[in-house]
């Protein structure tokens, strides 16, 4: 009977939580373009779809992802091997961001309008070289940043420091970076944290700082999401400073 309630309670807060758009995109449709709203049903439907989705997708967090990250942190920092974690920490970051659909669909487009720009040869071939050359290169950034979160989280450093360093690395290879990657780096950012990753990394700084002596799950446990969006704009604008 609990998991019903808890599942009722979930689709209820996911419709709390999509009002605030349906409310945005009716007051634009109707009230500033004045338009009726096309395909009532499919909309509605639609709608529906959205929230059920939503509930399922949260409850299966809280059911597994959570439980599977603060699980292997705990099992990986009882184990004592800081070799063995930091090898999990980068294949967790590099495996689930080289089959992000939303990582592919940013590099695909960015191959195309390189080709048309005259950035790079106009076939197929070149396209889908850049492409990959590109999800490749951000893979590898979130997997250097879950290990130096994880660093960050096992030797306690500040954390406010680090990110600053990072943006002012930003800044400065910006200026050096070519033009045509400069946008696609600061994308690159965006596109890495996936509804995997999120999960499972946070639930891995959770875990590895609750059973860390002297580490706060609220001060230490968070944080690596953010180098996940450092990294890969670093690493992107080094990637086209290196092709051109």
């Amino acid at each position: 009977m609990k998991p019903i309630v808890a599942l009722i309670k979930a689709l209820i807060d996911s419709f709390k939580d999509l009002l605030p758009i349906v409310f945005v995109v009716l007051f634009f449709q109707m009230i500033v373009l004045k338009q009726p709203m096309p395909n009532y049903f499919h909309i509605l439907s639609g709608v529906g779809l959205v929230i059920v989705g939503l509930t399922f997708f949260v409850f299966g967090l809280n059911m597994a992802l959570f439980p599977i990250g603060e699980t292997l942190a705990h099992g990986l920092a009882n184990k004592g091997s800081v070799t063995y974690l930091l090898i999990f920490a980068f294949f967790l970051g590099f495996g689930t961001t080289i089959a992000e659909p939303a990582l592919t669909s940013v590099a695909d487009k960015a191959a195309e309008v390189a080709s048309q720009g005259g950035v790079i040869a106009s076939d197929l071939s070149a396209q889908e070289s850049y492409s990959h050359g590109l999800r490749i290169t951000v893979a590898l950034a979130v997997g250097v940043a879950i290990v130096l979160g994880v660093l960050r989280i096992l030797e306690g450093w500040p954390i406010h420091i680090m990110i600053i360093a990072g943006y002012l690395l930003v800044v400065i290879l910006t200026i050096f970076a070519p033009a045509s990657i400069i946008g696609i780096a600061y994308d690159s950012g965006g596109v890495t944290t996936s509804t995997i990753t999120v999960p499972l990394v946070t639930a891995l700084g959770v875990g590895l700082s609750s059973v860390i002596k002297g580490r706060n799950p609220m001060i230490d446990g968070f944080g690596l999401i953010a180098f996940a969006s450092l990294l890969p704009m670093i690493f992107v604008l080094v990637y086209g400073m290196v092709i051109s």
